[in-house]
């Protein structure tokens, strides 16, 4: 008889077949090309170099008046070098409200080596940057084997004028020096993760079946300290393990394996591989939390986030959507790029929604077609993700955005395009060479606008007449041209400025206290004090503030009142050296030879090669001396 169910028999070792596990899928797929003529040791070598080439002319750069000072020009423990002090110094002290220890170290290694000539500082960030884009090359072309595709992104990477400013701006160092260590990390973590799935595939057991497995991989703990290296540069690498988990995702495809690898029969397997992906970034995670809250307090007592008390949610979260748009609208039409963008308050509520859908539709889009084109949803996380922390929810400072927060999210970017350019050409004919050919176009234009962006950093008064030229109502811009200006002596057209930079923000301490300065240089000691006091109203706490009103009160013969504002400056800033030095100054002229004393030996102490201090000191101690000599009585016989 024939039996009902024999109509498509299957076959006893087929039956097997089907019911055995299914294989895991390789780690990658890379695309069938030709094999390149090119090793990639080569290749990546002319990626160092052509990049080193289009950003040599930073070499030849001046120092730019902001933030240079506070990091480099102005602080003396910096340029002190390298020693147990400094390093101390370093670790204990924020620099322009930010605590990043290991970019203040590389300052101070700068300084040890090259003084204060700008070139030896330039030329690091440089070298640092090239470095980086070889790790971008490195890193992609490990975890997806496609090696057109990524040196193609590292190029774009590399030459993109969005990168101008953390490679020519010396005090950006922490763009690179986090870069560097934020990309070895990940190229450790992407050999972390392939050998945890060569292993579990080779045991056909579960991946990481023991929480403590993964702390016996050697590259995992270079993970771990390249991360913290990392964070010690520039805490904006908190998101860091995030992107970890994008990786997992694609091109390492870690949640599939891991499913695969469990054992099917027990509910909530997928969950479960999810977990121990997750349970091994515990450490990563930790660490973030630790570096946010330091610079969350840090900035919070620095002033940072004062600009965004006065902000409302709505009007943080809608320059933080908007901000997303002009991003990418930057990626892809770099033009118009200024070292700072001024904050409008509040967008329009049309202009921030339209932002907010935008964002919106492109993800759900995306995360239809994961499954389909994986990489694109990615490469989009990666972008919105990494710029979490400077988006502006927490506003720090007052800009609205800097070209310089796209230093990693851009690769979000750059890899959602170069892959779905790919895929969109990989039918064709040509595809190769359409998109070889694209991309070399794309990089030749952008290495054109990377040089024209570099002239417009030779110097302050390019950088900040460049950043007129593209915002408006830019009244930082004009505070630092005037100072470039005044440095020049041009005080008429300083003044100016100052002016222009008030009348944008009446509140701007800074601006009147300059502007008091070069009236005071013109002649106008009255008009310079008035100055100082309405700075001094806005600002109180501002020791500098009250020192130069001293010095004018000085001058016009107010001792009294120059002695009061001297001492108001030490007290708020009592490592202030020059301050002391004009208190004692004041305090020897009003007969007050002790007290001057005590100043001029605080000068020293905070200064031992204050020379003037140690003259006067001397003088007052002499003529103390003399004057304290008693005639002895005449001997009697």
């Amino acid at each position: 008889m024939t039996n009902r169910n024999s109509r498509n028999p299957i076959p006893e070792l087929e039956r097997a077949a089907l019911t055995k596990p299914r294989p895991a899928p390789p780690l990658a797929s890379p695309p069938v090309m030709a094999r390149s003529r090119f090793p990639v040791w080569l290749m990546a070598a002319l990626l160092l170099l052509v990049t080193m080439a289009l950003y040599w002319p930073a070499t030849r750069s001046d120092f730019i008046n902001l933030d240079d000072p506070d990091s480099v020009t102005a602080n003396v423990h910096v340029q002190h070098g390298l020693t147990l002090e400094s390093m101390e110094w370093a670790f204990l002290n924020p620099v322009n409200s930010n605590w990043n220890p290991l970019t203040v170290l590389s300052h101070m290694v700068d300084c040890q080596l090259f003084g204060l000539k700008p070139s030896g500082h330039h030329l690091i960030n440089v070298l640092f940057h090239a470095l980086n884009a070889v790790l971008v090359f490195a890193l992609l072309q490990q975890m997806t084997g496609a090696t057109l595709r990524s040196l193609i992104v590292a190029a774009l990477f590399a030459v993109h004028p969005l990168r101008v400013e953390s490679v020519a701006w010396v005090a950006e160092r922490k763009d690179v020096l986090s870069g560097f260590f934020g990309l070895l990390s990940l190229v450790f973590y992407a050999r972390y993760a392939q050998g945890q799935i060569e292993r579990a595939g080779e045991s056909k057991r579960e991946t990481f079946s023991s929480p403590l497995s993964n702390f016996t991989s050697g590259n995992y703990w270079f993970v771990f300290l390249f991360y913290l290296l990392g964070l010690l540069s520039k805490p904006m690498l908190v998101t860091l393990p995030f992107v970890m988990l994008l990786l997992d995702y694609w091109p390492l495809r870690r949640f599939e394996l891991s499913t695969l690898n469990s054992d099917p029969s027990r509910a909530g397997s997928q969950l479960s591989a999810t977990w121990r992906l997750v349970r091994e970034k515990i450490p990563f995670f930790a660490l973030a939390t630790g570096t946010s809250i330091v610079t969350f307090v840090v900035q919070k007592g620095g002033g940072a986030l004062a600009a965004g008390e006065n902000l409302p949610l709505g009007a943080r979260s809608g320059n933080a959507l908007i901000s997303y748009c002009r991003y990418l609208e930057k990626m892809f039409w770099p033009t118009d790029l200024a070292v700072f963008y001024p904050h409008p308050g509040v967008w329009p509520l049309a202009t921030g929604f339209l932002a907010g859908v935008s964002i919106l539709g492109i993800s759900l889009l995306l995360l239809v077609q994961r499954r389909r084109y994986p990489f694109l949803l990615i490469g989009w996380l990666w972008f919105l993700g990494m710029l979490v922390p400077v988006i502006g929810l927490v506003q720090m400072g007052e800009q609205a955005m800097g070209d310089r927060y796209t230093y990693i999210p851009s690769l979000g970017v750059l890899i959602l395009a170069v892959w779905g350019a790919y895929e969109l050409t990989r039918r064709w004919r040509y595809h190769g060479v359409v998109l070889s050919v694209a991309g070399s176009v794309a990089i030749v234009l952008c290495m054109a606008l990377t040089r024209q962006q570099l002239r417009h950093w030779q110097d302050s008064e390019a950088l900040f007449r460049h950043a007129l030229e593209v915002t408006e109502n830019n009244y930082l811009a004009h505070f630092n041209l005037g100072m470039a200006l005044d440095e020049k002596g041009q005080i008429d057209e300083a003044i100016s400025q100052y002016q222009e930079a008030i009348r944008l923000k009446p509140d701007y301490e800074y601006a009147y206290n300059n502007l008091g300065i070069a009236l005071g240089e013109k002649g106008q000691p009255d008009e310079a004090i008035r100055q100082f006091q309405k700075a001094i109203r806005l600002n109180p706490d501002y020791a500098t503030l009250h020192y130069n009103l001293g010095n004018f009160l000085y001058k016009k013969g107010q001792i009294d009142e120059a002695i009061e504002q001297y001492q108001e400056a030490v007290e708020l800033q009592p490592e202030l050296a020059q301050a002391h030095y004009n208190l004692g100054i004041a305090l020897y002229k009003k007969g007050q030879a002790d007290e001057a004393i005590h100043q001029f030996q605080e000068v020293i102490r905070l200064r031992p090669d204050h020379v003037e201090a140690r003259n006067n000191l001397g003088k007052i101690l002499e003529l103390k001396n003399k004057s304290n000599v008693r005639t002895a009585d005449p001997v009697k016989p």
